[in-house]
């Protein structure tokens, strides 16, 4: 187990105890007794490589390597600004020489931002990210680890590929000549030269233990009224070998308003614990308040037009229909 954080609390302090804390370290140990091999490898930041050939070591002796690397508490909170967003100092060398040892990299990650990783997602076989997650986050990183427990978080963020997509967002406003993947590069579109317009990880994104498909959308009506609400239903299917939960995602579009509108907008969510073979219908309603919006005079309210409608596990959903608001 190579890491700079698998000792830490791993949080922005506050009051946390780091005494009180469970660590990463401390947690596999007790899980695996007498079965956890650990080296520091590299710190949080630094260029000290003085360590990586004792991580090297320890990994080319074990089965599978836990490397629980990131950011170090200090960096998050107040005055806390990176100018980079890479995983800092050298830890993304440590994962490089770990790499060849052949041996499965799982990653768990500590972070108080978005990171753009790079390469680091070549070089690992599997990332847990952890966030900055206080004194007893050892314990349940370990869970996720060993499989006690199936993960469910959806990631609050949008994580690029590299820093110059920054700022990234999954509900940015249009552009006049908006890029379709579809039909492959064109110079007089809106894209990057060197990667994809694509994050690396959506809004809304996170994967499980278990594997779950979304069937038969349906929507109640084509016309919503002043008064009346639309239903927007969908059956969510487990289809794997394990119990899970997942965390249904809707989003519409308005075609067209008198004030430009984002791409994508959430409007609701809704989190369904399945067991294997299990299938659940999912209902969302939508007011018309929920299709509001500021207009030019600072009055919130909905503007009639076409609404495509998005349902899945993450801000990527696919469409499954539309329907008009009236007055």
């Amino acid at each position: 187990m190579p890491t700079p954080n698998a000792t830490s609390v791993g949080e922005w302090r506050g009051r946390g105890e780091e005494e009180e804390a469970i660590t990463v370290r401390t947690a596999l140990e007790e899980a695996y007794p007498g079965r956890v091999t650990y080296a520091l490898g590299a710190k949080s930041s630094g260029d000290d490589r003085s360590g990586f050939a004792e991580a090297v070591a320890a990994a080319q002796k074990s089965d599978v390597v836990v490397a629980v690397l990131g950011e170090g508490w200090f960096m998050s909170g107040e005055a806390a600004s990176r100018s980079e967003i890479d995983l800092p100092g050298v830890q993304d060398e440590l994962l490089a020489e770990l790499r060849q040892t052949g041996k499965p990299i799982v990653l768990v990650l500590f972070t108080g931002r978005p990171l753009a990783l790079g390469k680091v997602i070549e070089n690992t076989d599997a990332i847990l990210l952890a966030w900055l997650p206080g004194t007893m986050g050892g314990p349940a990183v370990v869970d996720l680890l060993t499989g006690a427990y199936n993960p469910s978080g959806k990631l609050p963020v949008t994580f690029p590929r590299s820093l110059g997509q920054v700022p990234i967002f999954y509900n940015h406003k249009r552009t006049g000549r908006p890029f379709d993947p579809a039909k492959g590069p064109d110079k007089w579109k809106s894209q990057y030269l060197d990667v994809p317009n694509t994050p690396e990880f959506p809004f809304g994104f996170g994967l499980s233990y278990t594997k779950f498909d979304y069937l038969a959308p349906k929507i109640s009506t084509a016309r919503l009224t002043p008064d009346g609400e639309q239903r927007i239903s969908i059956t969510v299917s487990n289809t794997g070998r394990r119990a899970g939960a997942e965390v249904a995602q809707l989003y519409i579009r308005d075609i067209a308003g008198s004030v430009t509108r984002p791409v994508r907008e959430l409007k609701g969510f809704q989190k369904v614990i399945l067991k294997p073979g299990e299938s659940r219908e999912v209902t969302f309603t939508l007011k018309p308040s929920d299709l509001a919006f500021h207009h030019t005079d600072m009055r919130f309210a909905p503007e009639p037009g076409r609404f495509e409608v998005f349902v899945g596990a993450d801000s990527t959903a696919p469409k499954i229909g539309e329907f008009d608001y009236v007055e």
